[in-house]
């Protein structure tokens, strides 16, 4: 037997904190539920960009970005799940530096699936699917599960 056959099957979610996003949780969760999988959860962080050439002025140290990104994926666990433990799967939060989409594509290597919001917290909100979400369902390594917010509140 391969270790690909005895492993637990793992689901990749993205979460920036949206609705659409903590919708796109709770479907892991229950589809982690369904297939005995665990869950990672991960949200991605970067340093500020630059404005014509220029740096935004910061004293803030890296360590603050990685601190601040865990904090908001914390909080949004607990909005789409509720708080504490006991949660139906093994839920794996994951706070990584880079853009999004790359994140997500590195994180979903040997991943049974990768699940994400049709759209986050970007600029175009009447799109139907967001950059993220385009890029990640054109260039994944696995199937992607693409999730509509519910509308439902925090």
């Amino acid at each position: 037997m391969s270790d690909e056959a005895t492993s637990v099957p793992r689901i990749v979610v993205g979460v920036d904190g949206s609705e659409s996003s903590k919708a796109a949780l709770r479907w892991a969760v229950g589809q982690g539920k369904l297939t005995g999988g665990v869950v990672e959860a991960i949200i991605a962080w970067d340093f500020p960009t630059a404005w014509y050439g220029l740096a935004p002025p910061t004293d803030r140290a890296p360590v603050d970005y990685q601190k601040e990104a865990r904090t908001m994926l914390d909080q949004a666990i607990d909005e789409a799940l509720g708080p504490g433990p006991g949660r139906p799967v093994d839920l794996r939060p994951v706070s990584a530096h880079g853009h999004p989409a790359a994140v997500l594509l590195d994180a979903a290597a040997g991943a049974q699936l990768l699940v994400v919001g049709n759209r986050g917290h970007g600029g175009f909100s009447e799109a139907l699917l967001g950059s993220v979400g385009q890029h990640c369902v054109q260039h994944a390594p696995c199937p992607v599960v693409v999730v509509r917010g519910s509308g439902r509140g925090a």
